[in-house]
Parts: C-alpha cells; structure tokens; sequence
C-alpha cells in the first residue's frame, strides 16, 4: 500500500538470461550497501542455466513483476476509521464527525467488507425521519437506547433482547397516551404522576424512559420490579430522547450492502471508468475479502511512479511492460544505445565489455564495497555465460580478469564451474518448441524492421535441426499475431563454436545481404559465430541500409 520507503526496482530484460538475473541481484545489493531501498527484479521465468547458478550460490530468485503499470495498491491508503454492521447511527455520526469522512466501511466482526455507509445516507435517514421510527424491524436492543440516551437503569430487565414494541410520547393526558398503549411498547415520560406512570404500567409496556431526570415515587419502582418493566432515567428532554432512540439503528440497515471495491492489484487504468460512472469520493479496497484500505478518486489522478534501475538493456522494446508509467532513474548496461527516453537527466553506466556483470563486480571495488562470496559467484557466472567461458567475440581482457577475481571470491574453480553451469543450460530439456523459439528473446528496430533474435545454447544442434519445421512453424505464427517482420533463432553450438540461424519473414534479402548467404531455406550456418550483439545485430544493420525496401 502506498506509504513508507517505496523500493527503486533493479530489473533487467524480458525474457531474462544470466546476465540480466544476476546484474539485477548484484547492483541491487550494491545499492543496499550505500543504504537504498533496492529489491532485485524479473520480468520473465529463468533458464535452466540460471536456475544452476542461483541454486549452486544459495541465492533468491529476484522479485516477478509483470509489468510497472500503477495500480491500486500504488495510491491505496491504510483504512483506520472502519464501523462494524451492528453499530448504531449515532456512533456513525460521532466517526463521521471526529474523521470528517464521506464515507465509512463497514465490516463484520471478523472484519470482512460487508458494506459502505455515506454522509448522504445518513442525512437521507434523518431528512424521512417524520415522526419516531418505528424500531421494531430494525433488530434494535435495550442496550442499545441506554447507550444512546445516556440513560441510569433504575430498574433492569435483559439489556440483549430485541424491541418488539413501538415507541410512544407520553405527551398528552394520562387518559389519551393509555388509550394507544400496547404491550411492549416503550414510553417515553416526562414529570409526571406516581398515579399516571403505574397506569402505564398496567398496560403491558416493557420499557419506560423518563427525561429530564424527572422524580420516579418509590411505589413505581417496585411495581416496574414486579412485572418485570425496565425504568430508565436519561437527562434528556423528551424531544431529543425521540431523536437519539431513532438512531438506535443498527448501521446495516441504511449502509450500501455490496459495495463497489477493488483488489489491490488492479489497474488504475481500469477503474478509472468505475470511479466515474459512480463518483463517489473513496472506494474499500479488498484482498480475500478482508478490507485493506481505501482508494481515493482523487489520489488516482496523480500516482507516484514506480522507480526503475534498468540493467543489461536500453531499449523499449525490451523492457518491462509499463516501462512508459515508470520512472527510469539509472542504466547500468554493455549494448548498444537503444532510444529509452527519460524525463530528466539519469546516471547512466555503459562499457563495451562482454557482460553487465562485468561492469557491476567493478563498480563495488570501485566504490570499496566488499563482494559477498555468493553475488561474487552470480556475477562470474553471468560473465561466464555472457562470453560462453571467454570464447564469445564479445570478451574482452577486462570481462577475464573480473571473473577471476570473482572465482577467487566465490571459492571455485572457473573453468569447471563454467562447464557445469553452460553444460546445465545447454539443449532443449523438454521445452516445446515455442519455448525453444522464444528463449532467450530480444526486440530490435532495425531500419524500418521490427525484429526478433532469440538464442538457445546446445552441445547438440541435431536436438534443434530434427524440430525445425515445429519451430519454424511457431515463429511465422509469432510473427503474424504479433506484428513483427521477422524473428531469428541462434541455436549455437557451445562445441563447435558455431550458430545455426533459423529465420522466418521477410526481406530475406536482408539475411543474405548481411551475411552473403544462399537464403532459400530456412536456415544458414554461420561458423565462428556465437554473440547476437556483436555478429549477428551489427552485419543486419548494415545490411538494411544496402537493400532496397520491400
């Protein structure tokens, strides 16, 4: 709920890889070390290859967000003024007044939402109020008009039970008033005889209430013993002792029963139109039925944004759903600039090294900040995974030297950690091949193209090779359902040191432009190749500028 230190969100790509997991978990550990509110975040599941490394350095999976677009529970504010259904009117009023709240939930006893009561249904109550209400449908109790008339018990019956009876004004002369009386009904009296209250009596009422805390002879109190009449005496007058007894009314009785409410995951884009088509000033907010707070109409207006380091990715098309609602406040990345545009100026850290992770282990010795063995460990697998155990064109001097470094930290072996780690996250497991299509994923703009390139490592490129009309299959549904004009599948080959790429869309001119291939099938073997950053984005950007539009 909103209040407090809301958290800056440390959160790499879609359809996150090691680099953009443990980037996440490294800097937003970083952070915390200087005293900020960081939490490491996702926004998509995690391989198999990164699942190795969490699992071997015994850390967390990151937070799962969906996406940043503010909800509810973003503007909801803690609910501290809530009635319960069996309270009467005037307690309403006294919250109403001391809160100085339009309206007020209304919970059972075990504090579920049950309704909603407004300012407006309260004075609608007291603008029909033409004379007494009658009480009797309302489940109202003694108990009840002793609290509200603030009435000494002189005689006492049972305090719980309901009132079956009508309320009468003692008013006119003892004659006229007995005239009316029926049994159980309550009379209120003011100074009068000894001889016209026993007559009162002997009609069967079950209560009587005198006002003005008027003289009650002797003689009166004992026969209201006898017959069993309760005997109240409050210190107000008559026509006021009318108007609190009307608001003896238990709350559920005038409150809106199934009110309208929210969860505090939706979207305030989708109760915008809610709110208006009602226009009420606040709305409970629910979670398992269980009221959690209010939701005003006018905090929803202006919501505070969510905070976003952005890290291993820059560009739009990549980051989490909402990215737009958020507030971008760093980037820490080694791709190339992408176009996210920012409100204000931010920090921004990008090095043309193999690995953000290499970037990150740098920053804490940078700024003297010890690494704990197990993010040492998460950051050197993210390098290892990066450069694919240094061989990946990407690699560079510094991206080696770091993760030795961080080997020493992590207390392992490089090289056989390495192996284990790509050995874990190679091959298709038992993924479908839409999931193999889409792993690893990355958008680009590229020319006037939107593309896909996704990547999966294997020791066995048969594994792929025997499936390809499947996985052809889905990315040309991909691709229609979702607008793009191509999507490209690297399956590389850890061994051999090599790619085959899968492609589906057009122009496939561009491929053969890019990489001066015979583009008739439905993939090319491109040896040597394993970086999508670094040989397979840069050559389709240069080849788009050579061919003409289709």
């Amino acid at each position: 709920m909103k209040g407090g230190n809301k958290p800056i969100y440390v959160i790499g790509h879609r359809n996150p890889d090691t680099d953009s997991i443990c980037s996440a978990i490294g800097y937003a550990n970083l952070k915390q070390a200087h005293g900020v509110n960081a939490v490491a975040a996702r926004c998509g599941k995690i391989n198999n290859e990164t699942k190795y490394a969490l699992e071997y350095f015994k850390v967390n999976q990151p937070l799962l967000l969906t996406d940043l677009y503010p909800r509810v529970k973003d503007v909801a504010l803690e609910c501290k003024t809530v009635v319960r259904q069996h309270d009467t009117l005037r307690h309403l009023g006294e919250v109403m007044r001391k809160s100085e709240l339009q309206s007020v939930p209304v919970t059972d006893s075990g504090g579920e939402l049950v309704g909603i009561v407004t300012v407006s249904d309260l004075a609608k109550r007291y603008f029909l109020e033409l004379g007494l209400q009658s009480l009797v449908e309302m489940r109202v109790r003694y108990r009840d008009i002793i609290q509200a008339t603030e009435a000494k018990v002189l005689v006492a019956g049972d305090e719980n039970e309901l009132i079956e009876g009508n309320i009468i004004i003692a008013s006119g002369s003892a004659f006229s008033t007995v005239s009316i009386l029926n049994r159980k009904d309550i009379v209120l009296v003011g100074d009068r005889s000894a001889e016209t209250l026993l007559k009162f009596l002997e009609c069967g009422i079950s209560c009587l209430v005198v006002t003005q805390n008027s003289r009650i002879a002797p003689e009166v109190l004992e026969e209201a013993e006898k017959k069993g009449v309760f005997i109240m005496l409050t210190p107000y007058d008559t026509y006021t002792v009318g108007r609190l007894i009307n608001q003896c009314v238990p709350i559920r009785r005038i409150m809106k029963s199934d009110p309208v409410c929210f969860r505090p995951m939706d979207l305030l884009s989708d109760i915008k139109g809610i709110m208006d088509k009602h226009r009420y000033r606040s709305y409970p907010v629910v979670e398992n039925g269980k009221l959690v707070g209010l939701v005003s109409a006018d905090e929803i207006m202006l919501p505070e944004r969510e905070k976003v380091i952005l890290v291993d990715h820059n560009e739009r098309g990549q980051a989490i759903e909402g990215i737009e609602d958020g507030k971008i406040v760093e980037i820490i990345d080694h791709h190339r600039l992408g176009g996210v545009q920012t409100s204000e100026p931010i920090y921004i850290h990008q090095e043309p090294v193999g690995c953000t992770c290499t970037i990150v282990a740098n920053m804490y010795w940078d700024q003297d900040v010890d690494i704990p063995p197990s993010i040492a460990g998460l950051l050197m697998s993210a390098i290892i995974s990066d450069t694919v155990l240094f061989k990946s064109p990407t690699c560079t001097p510094k991206d080696r030297k770091t993760a030795e470094r961080l080997a020493q930290i992590a207390g392992v072996d490089l090289k056989e950690y390495g192996l284990a780690m790509l050995r874990a996250g190679a091959g298709i497991g038992d993924k479908t091949p839409a999931e193999i299509a889409k792993n690893d994923l990355k958008e680009f703009k590229i020319g006037d193209y939107k593309i896909i390139v996704s990547q999966i490592s294997v020791m066995d490129p048969s594994e792929i090779l025997n499936i390809e009309d499947n996985i052809i299959a889905f990315m040309k549904e991909n691709c229609e359902r979702e607008g793009f004009d191509m999507h490209l599948l690297m399956a590389t080959d850890i061994l051999e040191e090599a790619t085959y790429l899968l492609y589906v869309g057009s122009p496939r001119t561009l491929i053969g432009e890019a990489f001066h291939k015979d583009t008739s099938g439905n993939h090319i073997f491109l040896p040597g190749v394993m970086s999508r950053k670094k040989q397979i984005v840069p050559p389709l950007s240069e080849a788009v500028k050579r061919i003409k539009p289709q």
